[in-house]
């Protein structure tokens, strides 16, 4: 609690305190320079507070993003298990909910190791049910606009003139695609195995900062892409996501595209920082540096996989 660091966390227990007086914090469970996750008791409650410590205008508006979903969930409950809230502050981004019991699924955004089958069978399950629920639809907004984002990765050189070509006419298919429900499919918007908490009562997600209206499948496009190292249940993804016919299919690749090339964009941007402050090297183990060197490249041989797809589905169109 001493230093700069600890003024900042006096600070955000202080935020905390104004909503939740009761809260005890024992516990600094995560700490980035973007925010802290504390863990501590109200009452007889285990709880969770999340506190903003970087309050630029982008994180914010994510950080109001995720307490409105909260609060919309105590009215309309999803089909799965969420954190109850228990109080929020959006002017101060101050949140506390309730901590759900379980372990998570992977501690990594990308495991390095293939995770149980019953692992990723829960976490599918759970993610499925999520995608076939239908809240009211003005509850909810489209956190993605597909054109712009497409956009930006074709004017930073990540996407090529072909795959822009490609990727608008199956938006384009999808557009005029009779039958269609207008907003789109319910997704969770981040759904990869460490926001999945396994326990005997089941599967439950958190983090929700990114939920709302997508294209079909951009839940399963997210998980696919982190489960590199399993050829299996992979291929499950990729049953699942088409089996409802060509436009889930293409929804699914235009997804697949959009995920992959962002997780490119950021793991470029870790390895480019590892290059000017590279960690002291531990001896027979994998560098930070060289692990994300790897993962970049198991994420170019996914975006050509997934490219070879797109122009394959362009063709039956």
């Amino acid at each position: 609690m001493s230093g700069p660091q600890g003024a900042q966390l006096r600070t955000a227990i202080a935020s905390v305190h104004r909503i939740c007086p009761e809260f005890n914090p024992v516990q600094v469970l995560r700490r980035s320079g973007r925010s802290v996750l504390l863990v501590g008791t109200t009452g007889r409650t285990t709880a969770v507070a999340k506190c903003l410590l970087d309050h630029s205008p982008a994180w914010a508006e994510r950080f109001r993003r995720e307490i409105a979903m909260y609060r919309t969930f105590v009215r309309h409950r999803p089909p799965v298990r969420v954190p109850r809230l228990i109080a929020a502050d959006p002017d101060n981004c101050a949140l506390v909910i309730e901590r759900m019991p379980g372990r998570v699924a992977a501690s990594q955004r990308h495991p390095a190791e293939p995770p149980p089958r019953a692992d990723v069978r829960a976490a599918l399950g759970a993610i499925c049910r999520i995608n076939l629920w239908r809240p009211p639809a003005d509850l909810f907004d489209a956190p993605i606009d597909y054109a712009v984002r497409l956009a930006r990765y074709h004017e930073l050189g990540l996407l090529t003139d072909r795959d822009m070509g490609d990727l608008r006419k199956l938006l384009r298919g999808l557009a005029h695609s009779s039958g269609r429900q207008s907003q789109g499919q319910f997704c969770h918007g981040d759904a990869l195995l460490n926001n999945i908490l396994l326990s005997p009562a089941g599967a439950a997600l958190i983090d929700w900062d990114h939920a709302g209206w997508y294209l079909p499948g951009y839940d399963l496009a997210t998980l696919w892409t982190a489960l590199g190292d399993a050829p299996g249940p992979r291929r499950q993804i990729s049953q699942l996501a088409q089996a409802a016919g060509p436009d889930a299919r293409d929804a699914f690749l235009v997804n697949l595209m959009l995920v992959l090339t962002r997780e490119i964009r950021q793991c470029e941007t870790a390895v480019q920082r590892t290059m000017h402050d590279p960690a002291p090297p531990t001896p027979g183990a994998i560098g930070a540096g060289e692990e994300q060197r790897l993962l970049l490249r198991r994420l170019h041989d996914d975006c050509s996989l997934a490219r070879r797809a797109v122009r394959a589905a362009v063709g039956t169109r």
